[in-house]
């Protein structure tokens, strides 16, 4: 490639780099590893001759795409072996990320823990439908099938994240509310107020990756749950403390035990009451709550 050319890919990688970063992030769960679908996205790219592109955007998208898939089914063989539970790595998200209802959605950690549950391929499918409006013949493009085979995938993949995922979406600001709540009980100790946020059948996933101590295996119940968070915390026999910020789209907090950041706490708050905890202590995934990541679905 020429310079002139090689300057004119650099333009259109970049303009559209957030986006792309978005799809690679919501396939894999891994920004991580979203960073290094982007750089192999971008090496061929540079070798495509783009007097043949009409649509850069889309066939971005698919290169990206493609590239995502084949990570994702290494990276699962890897998430088998991994210790504990597996959460998708969280991230700080500005304002604006809130704001667009259809990207907020996509990226929250409730539905991407639903996404975990969905082969590659219907993975790819649902994203790219549900999150960023693609047509089935983009798809079909992208993940290498039929637009009619992409239509049943699509289906198929629609009705098994509906029966997971929350049965009405909650508003941003009942959220918050429910997160406060917890969290002032925490700090305060209050079994009963900790016991009236907590829907009766909460779950807690967590996810210390081995390298920190959490509950290898979902936690069932109110009162398990309560005994959980407060029992653990007069072990741990430090300060906590929580902040209010913006994760993956949603409220949720920042947790730390003596000044040090501890780990990750969003929820999933249905009728005001937290139905699912995602907690993630694992330090490797906490390297993305310092500053914004910017995402975007154009």
């Amino acid at each position: 490639m020429t310079d002139e050319s090689t300057d004119e890919a650099t333009d259109s990688f970049v303009t559209h780099r957030n986006l792309l970063f978005t799809v690679a992030y919501e396939i894999l769960g891994s920004a991580g590893d979203a960073e290094d679908v982007l750089q192999e996205s971008w090496l061929r790219w540079v070798g495509v001759d783009l007097a043949d592109v009409r649509d850069r955007r889309a066939y971005l998208v698919r290169i990206t795409t493609r590239q995502a898939l084949n990570r994702l089914r290494t990276v699962r063989r890897r998430r088998e072996e991994y210790v504990g539970q597996w959460l998708p790595e969280p991230l700080l998200t500005s304002p604006d990320v809130a704001e667009d209802v259809l990207l907020a959605e996509g990226v929250s950690m409730a539905l991407m823990v639903v996404l975990e549950t969905l082969s590659p391929t219907e993975r790819a499918v649902f994203v790219l439908r549900e999150t960023f409006g693609f047509g089935y013949d983009e798809i079909a493009d992208a993940v290498g099938k039929s637009p009619e085979a992409v239509r049943q995938v699509a289906h198929r993949a629609r009705t098994h994240v509906r029966a997971r995922r929350p049965r009405r979406p909650t508003s941003q600001t009942e959220s918050r509310r429910a997160l406060e709540a917890f969290k002032i009980s925490i700090e305060t100790g209050d079994v009963q107020a900790l016991m009236d946020v907590l829907a009766p059948d909460v779950v807690v996933l967590a996810d210390g990756g081995g390298v920190r101590q959490a509950v290898p295996n979902p936690v069932r119940g109110a009162e398990k749950v309560a005994r959980l968070f407060l029992g653990g915390i007069r072990k741990a026999g430090g300060v906590l403390a929580a902040e209010h910020a913006a994760v993956n789209g949603q409220p949720a907090l920042l947790v730390t035990m003596d000044g040090e950041l501890d780990g990750v706490f969003t929820a999933q708050v249905e009728d005001g009451r937290i139905t699912g905890i995602y907690y993630v202590r694992n330090p490797h995934k906490l390297s993305r709550t310092e500053e914004s990541v910017p995402l975007a679905r154009r």
